[in-house]
């Protein structure tokens, strides 16, 4: 019998190299923001897991309007200027989303999942009271992967076009992350266990699918912000990457 999985346990509080880090974000976006509803955290950050000068931070802003083009602009000041003050961060990864697309019912196996399981919220009202706890489901899976053939294709175009070393390793470590965490999503309803490291993404996806070792170490060491030449790394998205869509497809047709 499936169960519910439990709900992200929210930390009282986060590790304090990092915690000055959401601190000062919290701040600088509640004070430009009209239109700011409430800001979410994940990843190592959220688990109290990270590692100084190693680490993302990756956050979710919840908005109850669309942003206009000077609030981009500004958005994209305020994450910059932060980053380069708390070199702690890698990088702070945003993720907009309008409040009533993360309400809207044919979006739950996304943004409400999402909310429920894989973050802690750090300003505002918490939406993911607004939903139970989860069941694996390939719906979940699918739902997370809905933008897979965009997010490869744009990983693709920047690391083409990029001359700049610093953000070539960004972008290799992105899309090394993005392309773990679908191959956990494609095995997520068969092992009904909630993955929250890459580690853990990794080890599920294997157990599944062994035969595809060598590229998940692969993957890895992009992540791990070791320089590999562009034409490996292109070879790994054209190739995995388009095996793992295929492979979506492939469970879709049979599941759907």
């Amino acid at each position: 019998m499936t169960r519910a999985l439990p709900a992200f346990a929210s930390p009282p509080s986060l590790q304090p190299a990092f915690d000055v880090v959401v601190d000062e974000l919290v701040y600088q976006l509640k004070h430009c923001f009209s239109g700011l509803h409430s800001l979410y955290i994940a990843g190592s950050v959220a688990r109290l897991e990270a590692l100084p000068g190693r680490s993302d931070l990756n956050v979710t802003m919840v908005v109850s309007k669309p942003l206009e083009v000077s609030e981009q602009a500004i958005l994209t000041s305020i994450t910059s200027r932060v980053e380069s003050q708390y070199p702690q961060v890698t990088a702070i990864n945003m993720t907009i989303i309008l409040k009533r697309e993360v309400l809207d019912i044919a979006m739950i196996f996304k943004w409400g999942f999402w909310l429920k399981h894989c973050c802690t919220c750090v300003y505002g009202d918490d939406l993911s009271s607004r939903f139970g706890c989860f069941e694996p489901s390939w719906d979940i899976g699918k739902a997370m992967n809905d933008d897979l053939v965009d997010q490869l294709n744009d990983y693709r175009r920047k690391i083409m076009a990029t001359r700049v070393v610093s953000h070539y390793l960004g972008f290799c470590q992105e899309v090394a992350k993005k392309m773990i965490w679908s191959c956990y999503s494609l095995v997520f309803h068969r092992s009904g266990k909630l993955a929250l490291s890459l580690e853990q993404a990794a080890q599920q996806f294997l157990l599944y699918y062994p035969q595809h070792e060598v590229s998940i170490e692969r993957l890895f060491l992009l992540d791990s912000g070791q320089q590999v030449p562009k034409k490996a790394v292109l070879f790994m998205i054209n190739g995995f990457g388009q095996w793992i869509v295929s492979e979506f497809d492939k469970i879709e047709r049979k599941i759907g």
